[in-house]
């Protein structure tokens, strides 16, 4: 099983070595990755590892997250509703997405309790409809979350019905493997990186599996189309790519070079190679590095 966890911190790396700490030397775990964002003030880790151990370690990480991080002195580009904002498990090899569901609810009753955190289920897991997109739970953020959490529809679905005063709410849930995305271009208007968001997003018309929002990256005096491609198996990358180029054009303004945070599936990046290099019948098995893991 594989998990995701997003913690709303990325500039303090005493905080973020112990909260990664939790993941580091454990039996049936292994840290693959971890990435901190200073503009988005946000650290991503990428973790797998057995069902059970890495329940243990996931467990572990939000109780850190929890008490070293106050979202009432938060600040970053990023949207955030929690210390631990969400946390994603993501079934691989040998486990279905039956068992990401289960092993999610498992984690949310037990934070719930352990740590006194509302828990929202989504994607996969959602308890209802309108619960299934991470985007409507996370809407108004920490700071709105003290009165929408009052609302009997957004009554979370383990935990008290208030606010942790500093942690905030966490989502967690189950589902495919995710890529992020990010975009970036030769200007430093917010207003551009935003219009385009608008206009790549499933939401506002554009492509199926992508969510964007435009980011202010003020030490570089850029902005940047942040992009989550939620299913790279039907819209690939290179069409989100060439989608905020083709956008960005009519601004004038050029694509400077993109990034992907975390970890990536290889074929999500063979399916982008094979287009730019016009690669005829090519497959996954051509891959020397998938051959040797065979």
């Amino acid at each position: 099983m594989e998990c995701v966890p997003n913690f709303s911190e990325g500039r303090d790396m005493a905080k973020i070595e112990k909260i990664v700490e939790s993941f580091r030397a454990k039996p049936d775990v292994k840290l693959l990755d971890y990435s901190n964002d200073e503009d988005h003030n946000r650290l991503v880790v990428t973790v797998v590892g057995e069902p059970e151990a890495l329940k243990k370690s996931i467990i572990e990480a939000i109780g850190c997250a929890v008490q070293l991080i106050d979202l009432n002195k938060h600040a970053g580009q990023h949207p955030r509703m929690g210390a631990v904002d969400v946390v994603p498990f993501i079934p691989i090899k040998g486990c279905t997405m039956e068992d990401a569901v289960a092993l999610s609810k498992e984690v949310a009753r037990e934070v719930s309790f352990r740590y006194n955190l509302p828990v929202f289920l989504y994607e996969k897991s959602a308890s209802a409809p309108h619960r299934e997109n991470l985007a409507a739970i996370r809407k108004g953020e920490f700071e709105g979350m003290a009165e929408k959490i009052k609302q009997p529809e957004w009554k979370p679905d383990f935990g008290p019905v208030e606010r942790h005063a500093t942690a905030g709410a966490v989502a967690i849930g189950a589902r495919m493997p995710l890529v992020a995305y990010n975009v970036n271009l030769g200007t430093n208007k917010l207003d551009i990186a935003i219009d385009i968001a608008k206009k790549i997003r499933f939401i506002g018309g554009g492509l199926r599996y992508c969510k964007a929002m435009g980011v202010d990256l003020r030490e570089r005096g850029i902005v940047q189309v942040s992009i989550n491609m939620t299913d790279y198996t039907h819209t690939a990358l290179y069409r989100a790519f060439e989608l905020v180029r083709v956008e960005a054009r009519r601004y004038g303004v050029p694509v400077i070079g993109s990034e992907i945070i975390g970890l990536v599936p290889m074929e999500a990046l063979i399916d982008t190679a094979s287009y730019y290099l016009g690669l005829e019948n090519f497959s996954i098995d051509q891959v020397l590095e998938s051959r040797i893991m065979e």
